[in-house]
Formats: structure tokens, C-alpha cells, sequence
């Protein structure tokens, strides 16, 4: 059973950055799709990013492309987030979550398998 733990969030003021991390045990995510998701209260979870097994392909929400880079060290078995330019609005529980059947892109919430606790994201005006 994969287990995912994110790490890295906190308070920032807006234009600055944080770089999330997912670390994975109990299993490896090497060959899994990997994803990155964030629910603001009394809302949806909603897709920011997702990364292929290899990294050579990416898919980012309009709403953030341009500021946020995903990225993974397979051998770390760990998935990044640089978030930069933060905004208000970007401020978010966020979520890691693993695909254990697709090795491509997924935008899908439903789609993923396996879910980390989540990381508070609090950007400042």
C-alpha cells in the first residue's frame, strides 16, 4: 500500500514561492502517474498539475501555468510542486494523489488511486 506525506506548505505573502514535496513510501511510484490537487474551503478538489512517470510530460490548469513547475526524483521516489508569482487565490489545502494503472498525464481526481493528507497553503495579500 503506497503511502503519500506532502510537506513544505505554510504562510507566504503573494508574489512569493514554496516548493511542495510528496514523498511516497510503503511502495514505489516510479512507473506511477503523479498528480498534484488543491481544495479551498467550501470548494471543489480541483486540478493543478500532473507529471508523467518519466517527467517528460507535464499538464498544468490555466490557473497556474507559467508560475508552478511539477517535477519528480524517481530515485527519491518523491514529487515536487514549485509554486512562484503566489497569489491569493492560490491558497489551498493541497493534495498529492498517485495512479498506479496510467503512466501518462492525468487530469482526472478520479482517476488516481492513491492520495496523500494534504499540505495548507495560506498565500497573504
Amino acid at each position: 500500500q503506497v503511502r503519500l506525506v506532502e510537506s513544505g506548505g505554510g504562510l507566504v505573502q503573494a508574489g512569493g514561492s514554496l516548493r511542495l514535496s510528496c514523498a511516497a513510501s510503503g511502495g514505489t511510484v516510479r512507473s506511477y502517474a503523479m498528480g498534484w490537487f488543491r481544495q479551498a474551503p467550501g470548494k471543489e478538489r480541483t486540478f493543478v498539475a500532473t507529471i508523467s512517470w518519466s517527467g517528460a510530460m507535464t499538464r498544468y490548469a490555466d490557473s497556474v501555468k507559467g508560475r508552478f513547475t511539477i517535477s519528480r526524483d524517481n530515485a527519491k521516489n518523491t514529487v515536487y510542486l514549485q509554486m512562484n508569482s503566489l497569489k491569493p487565490e492560490d491558497t489551498a489545502v493541497y493534495y498529492c494523489a498517485a495512479d498506479q494503472t496510467q503512466r501518462h498525464t492525468i487530469v482526472e481526481l478520479k482517476e488516481y488511486d492513491y492520495w496523500g493528507q494534504g499540505t495548507q497553503v495560506t498565500v497573504s495579500s
